[in-house]
C-alpha cells in the first residue's frame, strides 16, 4: 500500500498486475533464475511496444499521463479484462482532485418500508459493505447482516461467517476486489481508510488480496451457503442501486429445495420472534430441525 500512500496508484497497479502474468501466458520462454514473479519490466515494455525507460518512469510515478494507446497496449500485455482495463484508464486520467463533501450514507424512508414488505432476505449496504438496514429474513439467514456490521470484516474475521460460505476463498477474493473498485479514486475517504487499515492489520488474507490490485464488480450472481439450521442453500443475488446506497436481495429458484428451506427458515424465525415476545431470551438459538 506504499504506492497508494505516496499517490503513485498507477505504478502500484502496473507492478502488481505484471507480477501476476507468467512468461508462458505472455508467449515468452520461462527462462531461468527469474528473481521476480511474473514478467520483468523490460518484458512488459517490449510486448507493449514502448521503451524500457518509459515503462520504468510509469511504474515509478515519474510520468502520470500516458496516452490511451500506451495504456491499451499495457492492458493487452497484462491480460486485463474490461473492468480492469477501465480501472487502469481511470488511474491515468488527468482530473483535478477537489475536496469532496463527506455525507453519511442514509437509507431512504421508502426503502425501510420496502424491506419490511419483502419476504426474502434483503438488506441495504454502503460502498464499504457496511450493513445500513436489513429485514428479519436477512438476519435469519445470517446474524452478521444486522445493521452496524461490516460484511467484509465479518467474512475475513468471523469464523461463523467463514463456515457460512461454501467457497470462502472465492468470496474473499471477490469482496476485496469489489472494495478496491468501490474505492476508485476516493482514496482519502475516512471510511475506506479506516476499514482498509483495520483489515490490513488483522487479516493476512486481506493483505495478500489487496496487494494483487484486483478490481471487479460484485453485482448479480449465485452463491451457495451453509445455514446452521436449514443446511445448504443455493441463492441468487441481485444488487439494486437506490440513491447513494445498494439494496441487496437473496432469493432461490421457485419450487426448489432451497425455496422450501427458506420458507422453513422464515417459519422458524417467526416462531423465535413469538417466543421472544412471550419471554424466551432473544439470543436463544433457533430450534434444530429433526
Amino acid at each position: 500500500m506504499k504506492d497508494e500512500e505516496s499517490g503513485n496508484r498507477l505504478g502500484g497497479y502496473l507492478r502488481a498486475r505484471r507480477e501476476l502474468v507468467s512468461p508462458e501466458q505472455a508467449g515468452l520462454p520461462p527462462g531461468g533464475n527469474r528473481r521476480v514473479p511474473g514478467l520483468r519490466r523490460e518484458e512488459v515494455a517490449l510486448l507493449a511496444g514502448i521503451s524500457p525507460d518509459y515503462y520504468l518512469r510509469l511504474e515509478r510515478g515519474r510520468d502520470k499521463n500516458p496516452s490511451t494507446q500506451v495504456l491499451e497496449s499495457l492492458a493487452r500485455v497484462l491480460r486485463l479484462d474490461d473492468i480492469e482495463r477501465t480501472y487502469l484508464l481511470g488511474l491515468a486520467a488527468a482530473r483535478p482532485r477537489t475536496p469532496r463533501r463527506k455525507r453519511p450514507e442514509q437509507v431512504p424512508a421508502r426503502v425501510h418500508e420496502l424491506l419490511a414488505h419483502l419476504q426474502i432476505p434483503a438488506f441495504v449496504e454502503g460502498r464499504a459493505f457496511d450493513v445500513l438496514a436489513s429485514n428479519p429474513m436477512a438476519v435469519a439467514l445470517s446474524p452478521r447482516l444486522r445493521p452496524g456490521r461490516n460484511r467484509l470484516r465479518s467474512l475475513l474475521l468471523d469464523p461463523e461467517e467463514q463456515a457460512f460460505h461454501q467457497d470462502w476463498t472465492k468470496a474473499t477474493a471477490d469482496f476485496v476486489a469489489a472494495l478496491r473498485a468501490s474505492v476508485g479514486d476516493d482514496t482519502d475517504n475516512p471510511r475506506f481508510v479506516e476499514l482498509v487499515g483495520e483489515l490490513a492489520l488483522s487479516s493476512q488474507r486481506f493483505r495478500t488480496l489487496w496487494a494483487r490490485h484486483d478490481v471487479r464488480s460484485l453485482d448479480g450472481g449465485t452463491t451457495t451457503v451453509h445455514h446452521p439450521v436449514v443446511g445448504e442453500l443455493h441463492l441468487h443475488r441481485d444488487k439494486l442501486p437506490i440513491d447513494d446506497v445498494i439494496l441487496v436481495v437473496y432469493y432461490p429458484d421457485r419450487g426448489s429445495d432451497s425455496d422450501e428451506k427458506l420458507r422453513l427458515l422464515a417459519a422458524l424465525s417467526l416462531t423465535e420472534s413469538a417466543g421472544t415476545a412471550h419471554g424466551r431470551p432473544a439470543d436463544d438459538p433457533l430450534p434444530k430441525t429433526p
